[in-house]
């Protein structure tokens, strides 16, 4: 019997192959959240897997919620950028918007466009989560003084787990 060697090209097929074969996608009845915000939504200074939209999603799912949190930060967006996106970033279906503004609108000398968020959030029947930025107090910050840890972002999820939860109903 001949012994057959794997060319590297196969090789990394098979690679790619087993890393899609452990993917789990959500499931078809997964509510879906969407995390509006900027830089501290986003993630800035982290890996996307540390942000807290991905860290809720995991907290989340760890209890049995079927869920997917969609990480709409953008870094230095501010308040009226996020209205200007809303119905791109939050789709029909949405079950859920975690809207934290940051506070980049003082910074830039923009108007604060929260309530108009929330307003069109609510009209069209989709509860809103604040994280306000007083949340932040506490919790361990990055050397700049204003992005999280991948720690504090952990608990920062940990502090909106079950209000999401509750906001849809699991």
């Amino acid at each position: 019997m001949r012994s057959r060697t794997l060319r590297p090209g196969i090789l990394g097929a098979l690679a790619v192959l087993a890393a899609l074969s452990s993917f789990v996608p959500a499931s078809a009845d997964a509510a879906t959240i969407v995390a509006l915000g900027a830089s501290n939504t986003y993630g800035k200074g982290v890996a996307r897997n540390q942000a807290f939209p991905a860290q809720l999603e995991a907290i989340l799912r760890a209890k049995g919620a079927g869920i997917h949190v969609v990480n709409a930060g953008i870094n230095g967006d501010t308040t009226e950028g996020m209205l200007r996106r809303l119905d791109h970033a939050v789709p029909n279906g949405t079950s859920a918007v975690i809207l934290q503004p940051g506070g980049n609108d003082r910074r830039k000398g923009s108007p604060d466009r929260t309530s108009e968020i929330q307003s069109r959030l609510s009209a069209r029947g989709i509860p809103v989560i604040m994280v306000a930025n007083g949340t932040f107090r506490g919790l361990p910050h990055q050397p700049d003084g204003q992005h999280l840890t991948p720690e504090g972002y952990r608990m920062l999820a940990e502090q909106i787990a079950s209000q999401v939860a509750g906001a849809i109903g699991r």
